[in-house]
């Protein structure tokens, strides 16, 4: 092995390790390179590739004649066929024999007689000033194919993230957005989609949710969010073992960012109590969700296949609520609420029927007694 070629199998092994890319990318996208490099400086007509030797890193450049029929027409039996036909595609079908490209098969068999049609016959046309004029030539084709491959090795990481919580260092920022360092690129975290209030400091660790990614022509885009009901979900996933191994199951989510949230669980196992997994001994695993959500107030409902139980849960912190599903296809009930626990179902600018709706799925009007009397409804006679 040359100097040239231990620095030549050197760059390519950095650029490898950087980049993470499959070393035959970057061969490929360096013999496609020089061969452009090649044509173009030493004015080529004949068809030429360019061999790297992964071995040994020497580049060599070879001219090339295709084996062809005997019998492949002239260029002046092509010309003038083609212009007694009127029909496009008859005209694509036909080719002529170009010297300077192909051999015929008689000829080749002069050379080698194991040769066929469709072989090729090589010769090595290596310029000895090769190296530097190929090398400067190809440098801006190679840097894009590196690129390329770059993008579609990070798609590969990051393609299936959507959906997903990472977590990320606060590199940027400008007006709009932060910048989130996620390894090999970066995430975008709009401003508007952290919590209300939070602040976020630069270079610190934060925990992010992906809400899209997209490998478009300008680049990779990587959408994150805070504020995204989602997060709550994976947060829950991150600190309840019982969520990832099934014995608790989360139902559904709703959420206001930097308020509140609901969420509901349940568990097929009789021996499981979903509440009290999710909240863990002195409220000890969600209070870790509660500090990561900036004392966001959480409440982890029980999920139930009975529509009227599940809203009745939902609307918690409220009690004793009589619970009418009046069209289940359409999701619409009316709830009944004495006293206090009107107010409590309601919550604060409606705020908890509002996320009860949500999680439910379940249009829900809340009344008096009163004033579902009113409309013709008597909790006595439901009862």
């Amino acid at each position: 092995m040359n100097g040239s070629g231990k620095e030549f199998l050197a760059a390519v092994d950095n650029i490898v390790k950087e980049k993470n890319i499959d070393p035959e990318i970057v061969y490929d996208a360096m013999e496609l390179a020089l061969t452009s490099a090649y044509k173009k400086n030493f004015k080529s007509k004949t068809n030429v590739k360019v061999l790297i030797d992964r071995e040994t890193g020497d580049i060599k450049v070879y001219s090339y004649l295709t084996v062809v029929e005997d019998d492949k027409i002239s260029k002046e039996e092509y010309e003038e066929k083609i212009a007694n036909i009127e029909d496009e595609e008859e005209k694509e079908k036909l080719s002529y024999f170009n010297p300077e490209t192909e051999i015929k098969l008689s000829d080749a068999k002069k050379q080698d007689k194991k040769l066929k049609v469709g072989d090729t016959i090589d010769t090595e046309v290596t310029p000895k000033d090769f190296g530097r004029v190929a090398a400067s030539t190809a440098k801006q084709v190679v840097v894009q194919k590196i690129r390329e491959a770059e993008r579609t090795s990070i798609m590969d990481e990051f393609g299936d993230k959507e959906g997903e919580m990472l977590v990320g260092t606060v590199a940027l920022e400008d007006s709009d957005n932060y910048f989130i360092d996620l390894g090999r690129c970066n995430g975008i975290l709009p401003k508007k989609d952290c919590i209300p209030g939070e602040k976020i400091e630069m270079g610190s660790q934060i925990k992010v949710y992906v809400t899209k990614v997209d490998n478009n022509k300008r680049g990779m885009l990587i959408l994150l969010s805070r504020s995204h009901y989602g997060f709550v979900k994976r947060l829950f996933e991150s600190e309840i073992p019982e969520l990832v191994d099934g014995s608790i199951l989360l139902y559904s989510v709703a959420r206001e960012p930097g308020v509140r949230s609901k969420i509901a669980v349940m568990s097929e196992k009789n021996n499981v109590d979903p509440i009290g997994a999710c909240i863990g001994e002195k409220g000890s695993r969600i209070a870790r969700i509660i500090e990561e959500l900036h004392g966001e107030k959480i409440d982890v409902v029980k999920y139930d296949s009975d529509p009227a139980v599940f809203i009745e849960n939902a609307l918690s912190p409220a009690k004793n609520l009589t619970v009418l599903v009046t069209d289940p296809k359409k999701g619409e009930a009316i709830v009944i609420a004495e006293g206090d626990n009107f107010s409590l179902a309601i919550g604060k600018k409606g705020q908890n029927a509002r996320l009860a709706s949500r999680l439910t799925k379940y249009r829900i009007d809340i009344k008096t007694p009163e004033q579902a009397q009113e409309f013709g409804i008597n909790i006595r006679n439901e009862e």
